[in-house]
């Protein structure tokens, strides 16, 4: 049984000229969830022309009307970060500029997500800077997906939707016979959502794996507070990147005794060398991750579950179609 709320779309496929004034268009960074959401609502993925020139200029035009519509940009900011954030605001400013009535920026994935507060002197804030960037191209709302902090929401001056991956993993893990479960978060800093996911299944207990870092993407286990041993150890996190974090406190996790060990996470940002710390034998008996970003063929392993939140974008961007509720999903 799904744990979000779904409308059924029995409804005839919404097509552009039908007096329809939803419209959807993808970004380069992932098409292929682009083209799943567009199947979800039952419209097509929008005709438009994208290329770089010579010296890495990026060129949009959108190929149909969209004066009055409601357009939705499919575009996460994965790497290259950069590219893809500057493409999405130059999508933003060429709708603007087309009439759009209303531009939602659609990103799954949101990049410069952990620069989200000063921790030195003389830092930048670039998650509050990436806020700004999207008000100035023209955005009028955000939908964005498991935001490393949910501080970051405030960083908006517009309308934020704020979803989360969370119920896709707890339904994938729902069909499968874990016995005894207990759920860990990897670092104090994730005790709310580990606390959120083990609420979802049916109020699994609790661990946190209490870690220090000695630089950045560099992470050192120290301790499992809780009891983990002869049980499954589900560790989540909003993000896999390197991998050192959650593949550390695995580790730690078998020596405490835990039986199993599966590694739950939105984002699969997979920077080296994530690939070879992930695919590690005896250590991860899977690996569940979804599409908010692609994963290419030679990132992928046996452990490797990849889970779709298409149709949960989906419902999200045809709610705030209609104006109604988008929380409501998740109760």
């Amino acid at each position: 049984m799904s744990r979000f709320l779904l409308t059924e779309r029995s409804s005839p496929s919404l097509h552009p000229g039908d007096g329809n004034r939803l419209r959807l268009f993808s970004g380069s960074a992932n098409p292929a969830l682009a083209n799943e959401i567009a199947g979800y609502l039952g419209i097509p993925d929008g005709p438009r022309v994208s290329k770089s020139f010579a010296d890495g200029e990026i060129y949009i035009q959108i190929q149909e009307s969209i004066r009055g519509c409601d357009v939705f940009l499919v575009q996460p900011t994965c790497a290259p970060v950069n590219d893809h954030l500057m493409e999405l605001l130059i999508m933003v400013d060429a709708c603007r500029r087309a009439s759009a009535r209303q531009i939602t920026a659609v990103v799954p994935y949101y990049g410069y997500a952990r620069a989200d507060r000063k921790t030195a002197g003389r830092e930048s804030i670039a998650a509050k800077l990436v806020a700004n960037l999207l008000l100035a191209s023209g955005v009028d709302r955000v939908l964005a997906m498991d935001l490393h902090s949910a501080q970051i929401q405030g960083y908006f001056d517009i309308p934020c939707d704020h979803i989360y991956g969370a119920p896709v993993l707890v339904d994938y893990l729902a069909t499968r016979d874990l016995g005894e479960v207990v759920v860990v978060s990897p670092d104090v800093g994730g005790v709310a959502r580990a606390r959120a996911f083990a609420k979802r299944m049916d109020d699994a207990p609790l661990a946190i794996i209490d870690k220090r870092r000695s630089a950045h993407n560099v992470a050192e286990s120290l301790t499992v507070i809780g009891d983990v041993k002869g049980k499954t150890a589900v560790l989540v996190d909003d993000m896999i990147d390197t991998g050192g974090t959650i593949s550390k406190g695995a580790q730690l996790l078998r020596q405490r005794g835990a039986e199993r060990v599966i590694a739950c996470a939105t984002h699969a940002v997979f920077s080296p060398p994530a690939f070879e710390r992930l695919s590690e034998p005896g250590l991860f008996e899977e690996v569940l991750v979804t599409n908010s970003i692609p994963i290419p063929p030679d990132q992928r392993f046996p452990q490797l579950q990849v889970l779709s939140v298409a149709n949960m974008l989906g419902e999200a961007i045809w709610r705030i179609h209609e104006e109604s509720s988008v929380s409501s999903m998740f109760r």
